[in-house]
């Protein structure tokens, strides 16, 4: 059964009330997201994992947590983790809540990717062969749309793997989409003016999905593109986005998230101005908050290293600073943390009960 509904301005305030009220959650947990949506500062990352039965019952575990706790109001998760298997972990949990009553849709946001090829973990043939019988063969992909050997963005594909997201996650309509990794991919292969016609396409499709009312918000998850250099080959521009974003979808297109690492070993999108804005250079954050565009941010951990090696502050642990670092940052909305063990889950969600840092102390651990 899809369930219906999405994640509304009333529905978050409510999440968000209630925890401030019930479990002395800080207002300043919360943040006010394009939307008018009120989203926990701190989300549930779901990529790290084997393709397995266990690491399911541990996304599912974590989802469960997360909601009931009153603390995480967020869940990112993409088609290709896990090879399908990380959507469906968390299409499960968000069912099972919803049907009990423990969660409500129109309380949580759930964003998914698209862009990499996800051929499913639990078909029972190799890779190759399910991507042949599942979208070559059918005419859902031309393999000459593929980049290097993994991604790709051709209208009939990126509808299909959307589809194909909504049956994993058992909704009838997702809160926000990412185009995945897009200019990381694909500028290296197919060069800037034929990547900028793929997106003005990709987001043509999308709008077609916000009027259909089965997709809220879309977006882009990058990697290095926001944060290299402008004269760098792989540098992309948010503004050039948000011109498509208009000239497909008018001024009240949906482009209205970006993803990107940040941490205290990767602060470019704070420190280095490698953004346009009309004729100003600024830093990814102060772009993206020029552009009215919401920030999640990736690998707050660096995958665990900050974790085993990072500074500690304010009587946290190593990770909780790490974590409190990329949730203090002046622009935000919130960190994606992946987080299964029950250990590192309480450890994680205990940093929810605390106020972000003024960026005073936020700017302190640059330096």
């Amino acid at each position: 059964m899809a369930h219906p509904g999405r994640a509304t301005p009333g529905g978050t305030q409510r999440f968000r009330d209630r925890s401030t009220k019930e479990r002395a959650i800080p207002f300043e947990h919360f943040r006010t997201a394009p939307g008018e949506l009120a989203l926990s500062s701190i989300g549930l990352g779901t990529y790290i994992g084997s393709p397995d039965g266990p690491t399911d019952l541990a996304v599912e575990q974590a989802v469960t947590i997360c909601l009931t706790s009153g603390r995480v109001n967020v869940l990112d998760t993409a088609i290709n983790y896990r090879h399908q298997r990380a959507e469906r972990s968390v299409g499960r949990a968000l069912g099972r809540l919803l049907e009990s009553g423990d969660a409500r849709r129109d309380e949580v946001f759930l964003a998914t990717k698209s862009g990499y090829l996800a051929p499913d973990a639990e078909a029972g043939v190799p890779a190759p062969a399910w991507i042949e019988r599942e979208l070559v063969r059918p005419g859902i992909l031309d393999p000459r749309d593929v980049v290097d050997g993994c991604h790709a963005m051709s209208p009939a594909y990126l509808r299909d793997q959307f589809e194909r997201s909504r049956q994993n996650l058992g909704v009838e309509t997702i809160d926000l989409l990412y185009l995945h990794n897009a200019p990381d991919a694909q500028l290296p292969s197919v060069g800037r003016e034929a990547f900028l016609g793929r997106l003005e396409a990709a987001f043509t499709v999308y709008e077609g999905l916000r009027d259909a009312g089965q997709l809220g918000l879309y977006g882009l998850a990058t990697w290095d593109c926001l944060r290299a250099p402008s004269g760098d080959p792989g540098h992309f521009s948010l503004e050039s986005a948000v011109r498509i974003a208009k000239k497909v979808g008018g001024e009240d297109h949906g482009f209205r998230f970006v993803q990107f690492p940040f941490n205290l070993a990767m602060a470019e999108a704070w420190t280095a101005p490698t953004q346009r804005v009309g004729a100003a250079r600024l830093p990814l954050f102060a772009a993206a908050s020029k552009f009215g565009l919401g920030c999640f941010t990736s690998v707050p951990l660096l995958q665990g290293q900050l974790a085993r090696t990072g500074p500690r502050r304010s009587g946290l642990s190593a990770a909780q600073t790490a974590l409190q670092f990329a949730r203090s940052v002046p622009g935000t909305v919130g960190p994606l943390v992946g987080q299964k063990g029950p250990e590192h889950l309480s450890e994680n969600l205990e940093v929810a009960g605390r106020r972000p840092w003024d960026e005073a102390t936020f700017a302190s651990l640059l330096t």
